[in-house]
């Protein structure tokens, strides 16, 4: 039973109803549509109720429900049958179908569309690209035949007028690769005349109301359907449908699918030559036929590619053939009429045709080879339209009746009449329960040499002129005494009003004219209706039932509550005759007497085996009958069961599911094993294979360091007494084992190389290699030229002012005595700032213990002197000029620029920040050294900015008040 639902909702299976009878079926029917509970199983049977209302139960949180469940886990559901059909495809490697059945209007669209959602959702969890792009154009395929195969009905707003039978092929893994339609009885009359209410196909109304105005134009196509004859019914009705909104939906789907823009350009070109087709008027003058509105022949021969007289002669002509003469033949008006009407007919027949074909063609499964990709899958979905009775029931209504005569008749044969006689061939004890069996109407319409068809084959192939009056009578002749069949002349009393003959189908009595326009038609087209009701007969009989019968069948049974569309309103006499004709009550009884599951003795083996310790991984019993006996008595499930002749019967889907759920938890534990023994072996190939490896690589890695080392050896062998000690000498390639090891030897070379050439330097020399290691530290890569090509001399004063020289080297020397330092570390003339913001000439000395500021116009008198330990930084600009800005820790930085260098041009930014950022670090002392523009700094406590500008015929440096600060103008070079 399914679960999760309360009773307060009725019984979900009707199997579990308490006494089997019509009342109590349609009473629990009725309840589950109240409460919003569309659908119920008979069995694995769904009857489906229309809701006509949209419902929120096909979002992803339902599909994530019944993905992978069990039929009876969850609440009735087209999604479970969805999942039993690709689960019993995926499991047992069986095609499957799901017939979709039930009136117009019951809503078997709409199933079809939300079973192949579900099918696309659950598939292709790896998200392959191709796989995607096949789902998709499944499902855009639906946009399009609905659009050119679909109409609205007084009975459904998207009624089906034609039947399609999908296939939609799966790989080994379970994903779809491609499908394949099949489609029946598009209803061609529809074209040309719809009855009151009703519209023609949604492919016309779509194009005139949606389509932009320059195609529109391009087509001669006017914004209103009413302009045009053969949709002008359907062009008056106010309907919920965005043709608009459609129109774009259908361009996209085609061009998801594949279609080309010419092909899309040519499909719109038909349905507007359609649509002027029927435009049409034809009159006479005299004996002659004319076309009345003959501006309408160009646009024809326009739109379908060929001259005017062509069309013209198709339209008042008929070729006749009279034994080897070929003769045109003229037609009266009323037969060109006639002749347009089964043209337009034709030309949207083929078109249909094609589109199917065309996506046929781009779906279809390619390169495909089952003894490399495994087997090839299938499930198929059947969606036809239902049984009509109608006012003026034309042909097409006849084939479609009789279609729905020959599932109803597949139906009973695979529920009821088959499962019935193979209780009887194993031998399984049976009550038989009876059934309407509905092959005395399927007879009375295919019967050779007396069926309806037969009749009309007949009457086709006579010579002479056939009438409404002959076919009547020959089918009085041959039908009088069938239970099925009556007619005016053999029930007088009978109130068939209008119509000649009545057919008593199992849905109900339709009666009908002779098939118009017989009386008027026959005789026009008698080449291409020979054989038309036989080979209509072949093609339902034949290529959709073998195509059924090849596969496992799961049934939809579609009701429709009522007729005028209310979500509210259930009509118990309405309903109860749909259950009556489809046999649902039987189908109740049969499932309640009889068993849910049967498979072969071996296939109920293969399947199961592994269960028992009797029968894995083979048995030894006498037979494959006794085997399965012993498994099924150590599971418990003896009385559940019963054994035929060659297959094991269950009687409830329960004792499968236990079943599974045994084996899918034993294949875990034979799985887990396999995977211990071939992955152990795996891995003890893999380790043989690994140590084998690892000693050649051992081998090869000695091999080439060996070799490296020696090579090492051999190039650096003699640097000692070589020139310049093995500078030149080219570095061998390591092995990539060796490229650390190499790095290291570069840095214990190149180290060994500077001590060799440092180890016979001065003290002095030494002290100008660490300034000049300093400067490469603080200011490489920051300022364009360091100096570091030139010897450093630190003390410049007696080289750029020779003539006040020896006045500098008194006072200096007084300063040595007085402040005992060690040596000078840097002189310089510089210009700075005065206390009144005026640049002035001065000199800077510095030393290993102080900072002096020097007036070289009073002979260098000492102006100011400033600790190094006072000194926290020094900050520099980054472009070529000479500024440094000495940074205090009592908040009175010292802002210069070097000038009066000779030669003239000569950078010493480099050398002094070097020289005073090694002294520094020689005693553990931290120097901050910034390179900015503009320069921030502080004098005399207050903050300020030193700004660089260039100008031009400007010879030396010089400093002016800014508006922040102060500005440094420089020469340009």
């Amino acid at each position: 039973m399914a679960e999760h639902e309360s009773l307060e909702f009725g019984k979900a299976d009707f199997v579990l109803l308490d006494n089997v009878s019509m009342e109590e079926f349609m009473a629990n029917l009725k309840l589950r549509f109240e409460k919003g509970r569309i659908y119920s199983y008979i069995g694995e049977v769904v009857v489906s109720v229309n809701p006509y209302r949209a419902m929120n139960i096909y979002g992803r949180d339902t599909i994530e429900q019944y993905k992978g469940r069990e039929l009876y886990e969850r609440p009735p559901h087209l999604f479970a049958i969805a999942d039993a059909a690709y689960k019993a495809m995926k499991r047992r490697n069986k095609d499957t179908c799901i017939v979709i059945s039930g009136e117009s209007g019951a809503g078997k669209t709409e199933a079809s569309k939300y079973i192949m959602q579900y099918i696309a959702a659950i598939t292709n969890p790896s998200q392959r690209a191709e796989v995607e792009r096949v789902k998709n154009m499944l499902l855009k395929s639906n946009c399009v035949l609905e659009a050119f195969g679909n109409a609205k009905t007084n009975r459904n707003d998207n009624s089906s007028r034609f039947g399609k039978y999908m296939d939609i092929n799966f790989d080994f893994k379970g994903d779809p690769i491609g499908g394949h339609i099949n489609n029946y009885l598009l209803e061609k009359s529809r074209v040309i005349f719809q009855q009151e209410g009703e519209r023609s196909f949604h492919s016309f109304y779509q194009l005139v109301k949606g389509a932009p105005e320059s195609l529109l134009r391009s087509l001669h196509i006017q914004k209103d359907p009413t302009v045009y004859s053969y949709i002008k019914v359907g062009g008056h009705i106010k309907s919920s449908i965005n043709d608009g909104a459609d129109f774009k939906a259908v361009a996209d789907a085609m061009k998801v699918i594949g279609f080309t823009a010419e092909e899309v350009q040519t499909v719109y070109k038909i349905l507007a030559a359609i649509l002027h087709l029927g435009n049409l008027k034809f009159g006479t003058d005299g004996d002659v036929t004319l076309i009345e509105n003959s501006k309408l022949v160009a646009i024809l021969g326009d739109l379908l590619s060929t001259k005017e007289e062509n069309v013209e002669k198709a339209m008042l002509y008929r070729t006749v053939a009279t034994g080897r003469d070929v003769i045109d033949k003229q037609h009266t008006d009323q037969e060109a009429s006639y002749g347009r009407d089964a043209l337009a007919k034709a030309i949207y027949e083929r078109l249909f045709c094609w589109i199917v074909g065309r996506i046929n063609d781009i779906i279809e499964v390619k390169n495909y080879d089952a003894r490399v990709h495994g087997k090839n899958t299938v499930i198929g979905v059947l969606d036809i339209y239902g049984f009509e009775i109608f006012q003026n029931n034309s042909f097409e209504q006849f084939c479609i009746n009789y279609c729905n005569e020959k599932l109803q008749q597949l139906f009973i044969q695979l529920v009821l009449k088959q499962e019935q006689e193979e209780y009887q061939r194993e031998g399984i004890p049976w009550k038989h329960i009876d059934y309407f069996n509905n092959q005395i109407i399927v007879d009375l319409v295919e019967q050779q040499h007396k069926g309806i068809f037969a009749v009309l084959d007949e009457a086709c192939m006579n010579v002479g002129k056939v009438t409404d009056e002959l076919f009547l009578e020959a089918l009085n002749g041959k039908l009088a005494k069938h239970a099925h069949y009556t007619s005016r002349k053999l029930s007088p009393t009978d109130s068939l009003e209008f119509a000649d003959f009545r057919i008593r189908h199992y849905a109900g009595d339709v009666a009908w004219l002779t098939f118009p326009p017989l009386s008027l038609s026959l005789s026009l087209s008698l080449s291409l209706s020979l054989s038309l009701s036989l080979s209509l007969s072949l093609s339902l009989s034949l290529s959709l039932s073998l195509s059924l019968w090849s596969q496992e069948p799961y049934y939809v049974r579609c009701i429709k509550p009522n007729d005028v569309k209310s979500p509210l309103l259930f009509e118990h006499e309405r309903c109860r005759h749909q259950v009556e004709y489809l046999g649902l009550l039987e189908n109740v009884r049969v499932r309640r007497a009889g068993f849910a599951n049967r498979q072969t003795y071996p296939r109920f083996l293969q399947r199961y085996k592994m269960i028992s310790e009797f029968t894995w991984p083979n048995h030894d019993l006498p037979s494959d009958r006794e085997a399965v006996k012993r498994l099924l008595q150590g599971c418990g499930f003896e009385h559940d069961v019963a054994y035929g002749k060659t297959k094991v019967f269950i009687r409830t889907p329960r004792t499968i599911f236990s079943l599974e759920e045994q084996r899918a938890d034993m294949v875990g534990r034979i799985v887990l094993f396999l995977q211990k023994v071939w992955r152990g072996t795996i891995a003890r190939m893999r380790y043989r294979r690994m140590r084998a490896g690892l000693i050649v690589i051992r081998a090869y890695r000695r091999y080439k360091v060996k070799s490296y080392i020696r090579e090492v050896n051999r190039r650096f062998k003699n640097v000692q007494s070589m020139k310049d000690h093995g500078k030149h000498v080219k570095w061998p390639t390591p092995p990539k084992v060796l490229r650390k090891v190499e790095e290291a030897l570069r840095s214990i070379f190149n180290r060994w190389w500077a001590w060799t050439l440092i180890k016979g330097l001065s003290p002095e020399e030494m002290l100008q290699v660490r300034a000049k290691v300093a400067t490469l530290e603080c200011l490489k890569g920051q300022r364009a030229d360091l100096g570091l090509q030139r010897a450093w001399e630190g003390n410049y004063l007696k080289r750029d002012s020779p003539e006040t020289a020896s006045s500098f080297t008194l006072v200096s020397s007084d300063l040595q005595r007085k402040d005992k330092f060690m040596r000078v570390l840097f002189s310089s003339n510089v210009r700075k700032i005065n206390h009144f913001n005026k640049a002035e000439d001065r000199t800077v000395l510095i030393t290993d213990r102080h900072l002096y500021k020097m007036d070289p116009v009073k002979q260098y008198k000492p102006m100011k002197s400033i600790p190094l330990y006072n000194v926290t930084g020094v900050s520099v600009s980054p472009g070529k000029d000479q500024l440094v800005v000495f940074h205090t820790k009592d908040g009175r930085d010292l802002v210069v620029c070097l000038q009066g260098m000779t030669p003239a041009g000569e950078s010493r930014i480099g050398e002094l920040v070097g020289t005073l950022f090694s002294h520094f670090k020689s005693e553990k002392r931290k120097l901050q050294v910034n390179i900015a523009s503009p320069i921030q700094c502080s004098l005399n406590g207050r903050k300020c900015t030193v700004v660089v500008e260039p100008k031009i015929n400007q010879s030396q440096p010089n400093f002016t008040k800014g508006r922040s600060g102060y500005i440094l103008t420089v020469p340009v070079n």
